[in-house]
């Protein structure tokens, strides 16, 4: 199957920047942001700049969208479920499915609902998006994972590689797709909440001796919880992933950061919230996550009063 078009749930820094890469190499109708009814209301008319240059990307409600040759889910962990119910009406039997949410537990969520074989497991990795005042700036596009689950039709995978390709979408075919999302898992517990707790950025996290001890342990908590389900995370990759952050623009700011500046509910449960129930499940302790826990949702409690 030849996909000519993705259909993009999420119109954040991931799903803007993947979006407007393939929009400029394949030219606009190759993209297709949907939006439901009060979402549309609420940012229409926005103005949208990319790299500092107006970028206008089609986006429609969903009862005037087309059917979904790729759907790329690019939404937040708490955000999926009202997206399974957005494009339900726009996926057919060869719709291939790629969900980019952080994290190792929105595929299943979404072959729960359409079944698995055209569900692609991804993942994002090395980009440096951050998505403020209808802003998209960025240094590292990264490169989108994608692989084979147990269940996924090979040839899902294939059809998505060939649709990258050709948009220009930077891609890697992995032969083992699980390690993958927990390698980036790993990345961004360590990352993602630590600068949320400490109002960090990528530079501050990889250089500020308490930020760093704080990146590090967590991450070592995920490599021990991993083991534990049967998935080897090395010393080496840990390190690889450190250095990965070391070389974004130093003011640049993971999701939840920049979820801090905005006063946005977090991805908390995805990352330290999955560690510390699969730690408890496997008798793995995880002191480090359990406190990034509940300073997160403690910041998040402060912006309600």
């Amino acid at each position: 199957m030849t996909i000519n078009r993705m259909t993009i749930i999420g119109r954040g820094a991931i799903g803007l920047l993947y979006g407007s890469i393939a929009a400029a190499t394949l030219g606009n109708d190759a993209v297709e942001y949907v939006m439901d009814n009060a979402r549309f209301a609420r940012h229409e008319g926005e103005q949208i700049r990319v790299l500092g240059q107006p970028c206008n990307l089609p986006t429609v409600r969903a009862e005037d969208a087309k059917p979904a040759e790729l759907l790329l889910l690019a939404v937040k962990a708490d955000g999926l479920d009202t997206a399974l119910d957005l494009a339900a009406p726009l996926v057919g039997p060869e719709t291939r499915i790629v969900s980019l949410l952080n994290g190792i537990t929105s595929e299943e969520r979404c072959a729960e609902r359409f079944g698995w074989p055209g569900v692609v497991p991804a993942t994002a990795q090395g980009l440096d998006a951050t998505y403020l005042d209808h802003n998209l700036r960025y240094s590292c596009a990264g490169h989108v994972h994608i692989g084979a689950g147990e269940r996924t039709d090979p040839a899902a995978v294939a059809d998505v590689a060939d649709f990258f390709e050709r948009a220009g979408v930077p891609h890697i075919v992995e032969e083992d797709i699980r390690h993958r999302l927990w390698a980036k898992l790993m990345l961004n517990v360590g990352v993602n909440q630590t600068t949320m707790v400490f109002g960090g950025t990528y530079g501050s996290v990889t250089t500020d001796p308490e930020q760093v001890r704080c990146f590090v342990a967590a991450m070592r908590e995920v490599r021990a919880v991993a083991a534990a389900e049967g998935v080897t995370l090395t010393e080496e990759e840990l390190t690889g992933m450190f250095e990965l952050c070391a070389s974004m623009a130093p003011d640049g700011m993971p999701s939840m950061a920049q979820d801090r500046v905005a006063r946005r509910p977090t991805e908390v449960e995805e990352f330290s919230g999955t560690i510390c129930r699969l730690g408890q499940k496997h008798h793995v302790l995880t002191p480090q996550n359990a406190w990034l826990h509940e300073r997160v949702r403690q910041i998040e409690a402060s912006w309600q009063g």
